[in-house]
This record gives C-alpha cells, sequence and structure tokens, in this order.
C-alpha cells in the first residue's frame, strides 16, 4: 500500500503543477484510486456521545468520496503490517492512554513513512505519557469553557478543509484551551477570535485546526466535534473530508509552519489573510513559513479579521521586491477605512530579496474594526510582503493604568547601602553577590532597596514600561526599615507619573487596631504626597492591602476608616470580608485555576467591595526554601501568566475586577517577578533566565514580562471604558 500512496502522490503532484499554471489559488482534485482509512475511537477518560455520529459521518464521506472506513476500538490494530493497509489514521475523540509502547511506534512509524493521522477533538486530549504524540497531534489539551457559540476566522482559504468557508464562521461547540501554542510548528487554518466567547485562553492568539507534514507523512487536526449535532453539519463534515483527504495524501497542500505565535496577536504572515482582492500567495524559499502575500497590483488589499489595529503605535513588515515597489496602506475596519499610515517599499533587487519597513501608526478607535493592508503603486507587480507586526504601548505613555497594582519589595540591601549589610539576598544560606537567594538573577544584579537614584529610579522606569499604574508597597509597620525608605521610593516614583498603594505585612504585634493606627500614620506622613494613591471612583479613598489578614479574627476596628480607606483582605471566603472595603488574592499559583474568583467577585460586586484577583507569571522558591514543598508553577515562556491574566479579565470565571493585582514586580525569592532576570546570570549557579519568554531571546527577553503587562494593563484599560 505504501507504493500506492506513492503513485497517488506522484498523480497529484502532476496535477497540482498544471492547475498551478492555470491558477495558483485552487486546490489540486483528488486522486481517482480507492483507499482505506481507519477510525480509531478508544477512549480512557472522558468519553464523547458523538463518537457514534462521527464514525457514521467518516462512513458517509467514504461513500460519496472512494475511500472506505473500519472503525475499531481495539487498539492491537496497530502494528506495522496492519496501519500499510490504510492512507490514513482518523483519532476521533480518544481520550487518555489508548496505546502501548509497541502500538505508539507502530502509529509513529506509520505517520514518519508516509502514512496520514487526523485527529479530531479530544485527539488533543490523549496520550499524554508520550512526548512525541505532542508533536504529532500538534498541541495537547489543557481546558475548557462551557459549551457556547464562537467565531472563527479562515486563516486558509485554499486548503481544502477551508477553502468552502467564509472569512468568519459563527457556530456552536466546546472550544478547547492547549497548553500551548501550536503556531510556530504547524499551519493554521483556522483561529478562535477570544473575543467573541468567554473562557478563551489563548492569548488572543488561538488555533483551532490546523495541518503539518510529519517527516514523511501529513497530520491534521481539528478542535471541533464536541457535539452531536456538528456531524451533521455540511460545513463541518467538509472540513473533516478536506483532512482526511490531505492526510491521506488524496489532495495535494500547503501544510508549511505558519510561524511563531503571534504575542497576542499582533503579527502575522501576511499571507494569512482572512479577505482580500486582487493578492494571491506565493512561495518562496526564503520567506517566513515558506510564503508570500504576493502578485500585488495597484489597489489590491488584504483584510486580517483577527488582527486589531487599536492601540498600535508602529507597523513593520518584512518586503521584497523585483517590480515596481510602491506603498503598504494600514488601515482600520475595510479597505478604505482610516488610513493609520503608509510605509514605502522600493525595490530590492529581486524577490527572495528581503528587506524591513516601518511606519508609526496613528490611533485607531477601539471598535475602528480589524487590520486592512492596501497596496498602491505603478504598473505591474508591486512587492511581496512576508510577516509583519503591530507594535503596541500601554494605554498611556506617561500615566499606566491606576487599575493595574504591582506588589512592590523594598527590603533588599547591600554591605554599601543603608542597611550597612546584605539583606534578603543570603535567604536560603547563599552568599551574594554571585550567589543569591533566587532561582532568577536580576538584572541589576543584587540591588540596594535604598539605592533611590540607581536601583530604584530604574524600577520605576520598568513600571511605567509595564503600564502599571499603581505599586503596593510592601509595608513592615512604623519605623520597619521599609518605612524609612518609603518617602525616597514615593519621590522616584512621582518623577515616573507611579502611584503607591500599602501592602500591610503581618508585623510582630499586628492587630486590627494598629492596623487603623497605621492608616491614620501613613496619612499623616505621606497624604499629601504627589504619589499617594487615592481611587477617585471610590470616594478618592487610598489603598490598603492587609497581608495574611485571616491571621486576625476580628476586624471590626476597620469601620472607623471605611469612608476614607479601601482596606483588602487577602482571601476568597466571603464569609471572612465583613468589616473590609475589599477582596485580593496575592497567590501566585492559584490563579492559574482561579478557585473561588467568580463568587468572590460577584459578592464583591453585590456588595459595594473592590475586587483585585493577583495574578503571577510563575512561582519557584527553590533557592530561596531548600527543601520547601510549595509546588512550582512553570512560567511556560508565558503561557502562565496570560492564563491568569485571561481568567482574570473574564467575567464568566474571574468575577469582572476592579483592580488587577500582580505578584509580583521584584519577589525574587518566589521567582515571580516581572522585573526583567538577567540573560547571562553567574554561571555555576543553576540560574534559570526568561530565555523564550513570548519568543524572545537574550537580552530581549529581559523585559518580556514588563512589555506583556502593557499588552494586558491596555486590555483591561479598554475594557474599564
Amino acid at each position: 500500500m505504501r507504493r500506492s500512496r506513492i503513485r497517488r502522490l506522484a498523480c497529484a503532484a502532476a496535477l497540482a503543477l498544471g492547475a498551478a499554471l492555470l491558477s495558483p489559488a485552487v486546490p489540486s482534485a483528488a486522486a481517482a484510486d480507492p483507499y482505506q482509512v481507519l477510525v480509531f475511537s478508544k477512549t480512557a477518560g472522558f468519553r464523547h456521545d458523538s463518537i457514534p455520529a462521527g464514525i457514521t459521518a467518516i462512513q458517509q464521506l467514504g461513500v460519496a468520496n472512494d475511500f472506505t472506513v473500519t472503525a475499531t476500538e481495539d487498539a492491537t490494530a496497530f502494528t506495522p503490517q496492519n496501519l500499510a493497509a490504510y492512507e490514513a489514521v482518523v483519532f476521533l475523540s480518544t481520550t487518555g492512554d489508548v496505546l502501548n509502547d509497541s502500538q505508539q511506534s507502530a502509529l509513529k512509524g506509520y505517520v514518519d513513512g508516509g502514512g496520514g493521522f487526523v485527529g479530531v477533538h479530544a485527539a488533543a486530549d490523549t496520550e499524554y505519557d508520550w512526548p512525541e504524540y505532542e508533536d504529532l497531534v500538534g498541541a495537547w489539551f489543557q481546558s475548557h469553557p462551557a459549551i457556547q457559540e464562537a467565531r472563527l476566522t479562515t486563516e486558509d482559504h485554499v486548503h481544502p478543509a477551508t477553502a468552502h468557508l467564509d472569512d468568519t464562521w459563527t457556530r456552536t461547540d466546546e472550544w478547547y484551551n492547549y497548553r500551548s501554542n501550536p503556531r510556530g510548528d504547524v499551519h493554521v487554518l483556522q483561529s478562535l477570535d477570544e473575543s467573541s466567547y468567554s473562557g478563551g485562553e489563548m492569548a488572543g492568539d488561538h488555533p483551532i485546526t490546523w495541518c503539518h507534514p510529519q517527516q514523511d507523512g501529513r497530520s491534521f487536526y481539528t478542535g471541533l466535534g464536541h457535539t452531536i449535532e456538528s456531524f451533521a453539519d455540511p460545513d463541518f463534515r467538509q472540513l473533516l473530508l478536506g483532512g482526511i483527504q490531505y492526510a491521506a495524501g488524496a489532495v495535494e497542500a500547503d501544510c508549511s509552519s505558519t510561524g511563531e505565535p503571534g504575542q497576542g496577536g499582533d503579527s502575522a504572515e501576511a499571507e494569512a489573510y482572512t479577505s482580500s482582492s486582487g493578492v494571491q500567495i506565493a512561495p518562496h524559499a526564503a520567506a517566513s513559513g515558506g510564503a508570500t502575500l504576493g502578485y500585488i497590483d495597484h489597489g489590491d488589499w488584504a483584510g486580517y479579521a483577527s488582527l486589531d489595529p487599536a492601540g498600535a503605535t508602529a507597523f513593520t513588515a518584512r518586503v521584497s521586491s523585483a517590480g515596481a515597489g510602491g506603498t503598504i496602506e494600514v488601515r482600520a475596519g475595510s479597505a478604505t477605512g482610516p488610513l493609520l499610515g503608509s510605509a514605502e517599499v522600493t525595490p530590492t533587487g529581486g524577490w527572495d530579496t528581503f528587506t524591513e519597513v516601518t511606519t508609526p501608526l496613528t490611533a485607531a478607535a477601539p471598535g475602528a474594526g480589524p487590520l486592512f493592508l492596501r497596496f498602491t503603486g505603478g504598473a505591474g507587480a508591486l512587492f511581496d510582503v512576508d510577516r509583519f507586526t503591530l507594535t503596541r504601548t500601554p494605554a498611556t505613555e506617561d500615566e499606566g493604568s491606576l487599575g493595574v497594582h504591582l506588589f512592590y519589595y523594598p527590603w533588599y540591601g547591600t554591605p554599601q547601602g543603608p542597611a550597612g549589610s546584605w539583606r534578603h539576598w543570603q535567604q536560603g544560606g547563599h552568599t551574594p553577590p554571585a550567589s543569591v537567594g533566587a532561582d532568577l538573577y536580576p538584572k541589576l544584579g543584587p540591588y540596594d532597596s535604598g539605592d533611590i537614584a540607581g536601583a530604584v529610579d530604574q524600577h520605576m522606569k520598568w513600571v511605567q514600561r509595564s503600564g502599571a499604574g499603581v505599586i503596593v508597597y510592601s509595608w513592615w509597620g512604623q519605623g520597619s526599615y521599609e518605612d524609612g525608605l518609603a518617602g525616597d521610593v514615593m519621590d522616584a516614583a512621582a518623577r515616573h507619573g507611579i502611584e503607591v498603594a500599602w501592602h500591610i505585612e503581618p508585623y510582630t504585634g499586628r492587630t486590627a487596631a494598629s492596623v487603623v493606627d497605621d492608616i491614620a500614620y501613613l496619612e499623616g506622613k505621606f497624604g499629601d504626597h504627589p504619589a499617594f494613591y487615592r481611587d477617585a471612583a471610590h470616594g478618592d479613598r487610598n489603598a490598603y492591602y492587609v497581608f495574611e489578614s485571616l491571621r486576625i479574627q476580628d476586624w471590626s476596628a476597620l469601620d472607623a476608616v471605611k469612608d476614607t480607606a479601601i482596606v483588602l483582605a487577602q482571601t476568597t471566603d466571603t464569609t471572612k470580608v465583613a468589616h473590609f472595603g475589599g477582596i485580593y488574592t496575592y497567590d501566585g499559583i492559584a490563579g492559574a485555576t482561579a478557585p473561588g474568583w467568580k463568587q468572590a467577585g460577584d459578592y464583591a460586586k453585590a456588595n459595594g467591595l473592590v475586587w483585585a484577583p493577583s495574578v503571577a507569571p510563575g512561582y519557584i522558591d527553590d533557592r530561596a526554601v531548600p527543601g520547601n514543598t510549595t509546588p512550582t508553577l512553570d512560567r511556560a515562556d508565558g503561557a502562565s501568566y496570560d492564563r491568569q491574566w485571561n481568567n482574570a479579565l473574564d467575567p464568566a470565571i474571574g468575577g469582572d475586577p476592579t483592580w488587577v493585582s500582580v505578584t509580583s514586580f521584584n519577589e525574587w525569592h518566589e521567582g515571580s517577578s516581572i522585573e526583567p532576570a538577567d540573560s547571562d546570570p553567574p554561571p555555576g549557579h543553576g540560574y534559570e533566565t526568561f530565555e523564550g519568554a513570548y519568543g524572545k531571546t537574550g537580552a530581549a527577553a529581559e523585559t518580556a514580562y514588563l512589555d506583556r503587562t502593557a499588552y494586558w494593563a491596555d486590555r483591561f484599560e479598554q475594557r474599564r471604558g
């Protein structure tokens, strides 16, 4: 059967070549040879009641399209000899560990040797103990919200699975979030518009159907197909048919990678347009993803339904031109919508000779519509466009979001600073400066929190870059080390437009009455300072987060300050928040699952309280607390931070927050910092770095979490209106 597949592919390639000479956008026709498909639906976890409907649908597609179907749940079918009879294997909502080692090896050898794999829906919820399966299917399942209607964007109008679909497609299904974004390794055919439903956790770049070569074979996956009704939908059946035909080698299709995941949907392959006039996809070996947006003439255009230009300040594109050159017009809403900027393209000397062009953008109003590129110039072919990027800044440049609060720690010291000795850096038995009690090494090295003109001023510049408008100052009582530095830190904050709220820590002797006294003390000492934070939306009251507030049972003393201060309890147990003015969580791990957030947020709204859930990029304290049993939260190159932000901003999960608090700017012991970490730390100590965060490497990765905070702060500000 391997010989018949090769013969059929050769025939299809010849057809594709002939078709390409006539029309580059038309896929090749299916070969006439009949073939066989194996449908496997074994489950070792959740079992979908749509499986019988799926088997029937694939059988009916086979009758109409010249392939026969064998359906089984017997894993012993996975031997090299048996699999050789099939041109494609379909994993139809399989779950859990369904293959043993030899069966896994047989499937891998089958696909790598030229076979086809099709995964439907819960195929991504399968074989977690087999790392190579993640490569085969493209990504593993992470979570899903309730079944609901959502809008899909068609990113490829040529592939036989999606060529029949309009630019957007609204349908009801169970929408999977994945443990990683597969875009960098696969060819995305469809993506989800996360603004169209609740529960998306992939930061706005959410592939849902994709394909990719697998050595000599082919793989296709779609996250659609949870419901029984899906398999009666003609559009979904056509999508499924196109995926099977591609995997079986019955039709040719371009499944080369569409490039790295976009930073919040702000980067794209130009050929991944969702609507167009005149342009076509042009293959180029030197291009990102192996293709460009080509055949561009004067007046042509391309639209990108999933890209929002609102808030973008610059446009950068990789281009080539052996033609006349011309202009890329960046517009909002339509090809004739508001002009945001124009980038001039001059001839580069060849279609495979690339350069970058850029233009600043005027602000597009929120809701102005998706991104469109319109092309102008002289006669004939103008230029090709490869990959492009939108650059964003926080909602305001000088004043960050007053709804985003960063927990800030001023407790670090050095022998040369005000403390006269090492403070905190030596935690866990370490010897600074090369060895510090943290799994990440700060970009500034082990600094002194009293170095106002140096470290602290740089901190405030970084806070400003993060888009946050407020730091929550860790304060350990009247007369403490941190109390002594507070005025100088506030001066530095004021120079950069940052405001200061307070984190009242569990100092020795803390009581409800002492906290009331502390509030009066801080108000009296700093209340007239320009950096002293007051919330205009809540009666110009100042804000105090109380860490480990449940240590104290009776907080009735707070009633004395309820008209002048917002005091937040650290809990989601709403039976424990009497007398408080708000609720926060602080925990840097819990945000990944948001336990109790919805209930706490709803309670806060119903009772006039502030709700400020806490998000964190990760958590690891191995060096600071050797042997500690606290779980860690891997940063996952930024996916963990995005998941927590998505949870916070989704009203169905996060409870519609008043503020979002970030754990933390610089709590180095817990590894939760967004402060830049050194990309080249002292060797021999096992330090981690931010390498790979949001696709950034080296020195560029050092500020990845600052910039990502700015992205989320901007989204939060737009929601707050």
